[in-house]
């Protein structure tokens, strides 16, 4: 019994709109970082090498121990911090946090308007409110259409 249980809650929780929504935001926002990167890797960090005289940034390093080679086989590697692609990866993180806020930001403003719509239209009079100033308004114009019904009144 608490096995059955058990699944139906997990199928609650697996078929809510919101798990499957944050399942596609996940594999598009997969998909938004590799172009993210493309545009990093191909476009900006070459303009960036351009302005600072042909460096490239992905081969920036601090090397803390240089590569032994003896007879052209290489017996230690070299112990280097990859501080270029650090870098890259900054400006890859800077470029998704700006898209992020602005789309964040049309979200924001596009769900501030759909409820002030909302709250606008729940402030619409209420049938009974309508039928009331109907019933008024008819109250008022009664006098006035007994005078036009009976000439003799409105001639004396």
């Amino acid at each position: 019994m608490k096995g059955k249980a058990l699944w139906e809650d997990f199928k609650k929780f697996a078929f809510k709109g919101n798990v499957i929504d944050m399942a596609v935001g996940v594999i598009i926002g997969g998909a938004f970082g590799k172009i993210v990167s493309s545009i990093v890797n191909d476009m900006v960090m070459p303009l960036f090498g351009f302005l600072t005289s042909g460096t490239d940034f992905k081969a920036l390093k601090w090397v803390l121990s240089p590569a032994v080679v003896e007879n052209g086989t290489v017996v230690k590697a070299e112990s280097a911090i990859l501080y270029g692609n650090f870098i890259q990866n900054v400006v890859d993180f800077l470029i998704i946090a700006v898209c992020i806020f602005f789309f964040l930001k049309i979200m924001t403003r596009a769900r501030k308007k759909k409820e002030e719509e909302a709250a606008a239209a729940s402030k619409a009079p209420s049938e009974a409110e309508l039928l009331t100033e109907i019933r008024d308004l008819l109250k008022e114009r009664a006098p006035l259409a007994e005078a036009d019904s009976n000439p003799k009144s409105a001639a004396e």
